[in-house]
């Protein structure tokens, strides 16, 4: 039993990450039908600037928490400017072309956030300092970490305050009036332009503090690291509706509990044929079977919630 509570743990603190990164697919996708797969490498980049800013204040005696708050802000401020700039650059020219060109141009854009993440920081891994309290903390068999609690706490407060922000403020009622028509939207006062960068800038925001949460819970970042993090909170997304906010939350949550009870189990199941590192295929059985049995999704997609 020590051992299924210990993987829900970790399955939580997995699928808050997935959450978070699958939040900027929804929104960007519920807003221009576009699935933005640069998402993970802006991740990965958020994750880097982090590393790079804790690095260079490594010296300067600074509380750890402290480090990672100026290490968090300097990767979101990073990463919206980066996300406005694809927005504006690569996509918003093809906005009205057949739906194949921003396909290739998002996967375009993904290998050149890794190329150009490879020539400035290297293509060698780099250990992420601890910055938090590393001793576990027993919950009477099971342990959780201080970094893992606060994932899961700042993803509950992200969520909350995006669901606020959605349908409690001017911004968000722009944003699902956009997602519903954006002609009709611009004849009633509301700037799609300005609403969908704001989209791409909210998202961006979510994928640095994953990036930075990724990279303190595992303590390492590459150049590469954003690629399967975003393949599986584009999974996240699928799975609960993309489209709609609380299904990308659930889709992530899920999906994280899912792939670590699968690692936990995996090896006694077949008998130690497959071990922990094979986990990857829960995740995409769990798609096939969700979308062959409800293929919108488990929440489907509300319209009104698109935003």
């Amino acid at each position: 039993m020590d051992i299924f509570i210990q993987q829900i743990i970790n399955g939580l603190v997995l699928g808050s990450m997935y959450a978070l990164v699958a939040l900027g697919y929804t929104m960007v996708y519920g807003i221009i039908n576009l699935i933005n797969f640069a998402h993970g490498d802006v991740l990965m980049v958020g994750a880097l600037v982090s590393w790079t800013v804790v690095t260079a204040l490594s010296g300067s005696g600074l509380p750890g928490w402290l480090l990672m708050l100026i290490s968090l802000v300097a990767a979101i401020v990073v990463c919206c400017a980066l996300n406005f700039s694809i927005e504006k650059i690569a996509y918003r020219p093809l906005r009205n072309a057949p739906r194949l060109a921003p396909l290739i141009t998002a996967i375009g854009m993904s290998l050149m956030l890794q190329t150009l993440a490879m020539i400035v920081w290297k293509p060698n891994p780099k250990p992420y300092p601890p910055l938090l309290p590393n001793d576990p903390i027993d919950l009477g068999g099971p342990v959780i970490s201080v970094t893992q609690i606060l994932i899961l706490v700042v993803t509950g407060v992200i969520l909350a305050g995006l669901l606020w922000l959605v349908h409690r403020t001017k911004l968000g009622r722009a944003m699902r009036a956009t997602a519903e028509n954006p002609r009709v939207a611009a004849l009633m006062g509301v700037r799609p332009d300005m609403v969908i960068s704001a989209t791409f800038i909210i998202g961006a925001a979510l994928a640095a503090v994953a990036g930075v949460m990724w990279a303190a819970n595992y303590g390492t970042v590459q150049h590469s690291m954003g690629f399967l993090p975003g393949l599986k909170a584009f999974t996240a997304a699928v799975m609960g509706g993309i489209g709609n906010l609380a299904g990308a939350m659930v889709g992530g949550v899920l999906l994280g509990l899912i792939e670590a009870i699968g690692a936990g189990y995996l090896g006694a199941l077949t008998g130690g044929v497959l071990g922990s590192h094979y986990a990857d295929i829960f995740a995409f059985i769990a798609l096939i079977l969700v979308l062959t049995l409800r293929p919108s999704g488990l929440l489907g997609e509300r319209v009104a919630d698109r935003a």
